[in-house]
């Protein structure tokens, strides 16, 4: 098998990259056979080459991709156990903990900015 993948190494980009887009192409309108579903993928693919393009980090986004439904569910599974309140999140230590956090690691680097370009 490692001469296969070998010989894979040598096609240029160009071929290659033409080939998966086909592949997608079809592996896509074969699911369901729905423009709609052809136009989401040369979008998210747009999006994609845009990324790399400008040096934006895709696995953040892949990863989000993944967890964001999961996270969603179990908001929404806690609000309804908390009877739709907010204040759910903060009354548990754990969680306010967790809260406190995704907050210093999103408002810290902001505010250390800011400060070394004051200096």
């Amino acid at each position: 098998m490692v001469g296969l993948w070998v010989k894979l190494l040598k096609i240029p980009k160009p071929h290659l990259y033409a080939g998966i887009l086909i592949f997608a192409t079809v592996g896509v309108y074969g699911m369901r056979q729905s423009a709609f579903d052809l136009v989401l993928l040369y979008l998210i693919g747009l999006i994609g080459v845009l990324m790399r393009r400008f040096d934006f980090p895709t696995a953040p986004v892949v990863v989000g991709m993944i967890l964001g439904p999961l996270a969603e569910a179990q908001m929404r599974n806690a609000l309804s156990i908390g009877e739709g309140k907010w204040s759910v999140f903060l009354e548990r230590p754990m969680s306010a903990t967790l809260l406190a956090i995704v907050l210093g690691v999103l408002v810290l680097p902001r505010l250390a900015k800011m400060w070394s370009a004051r200096r």
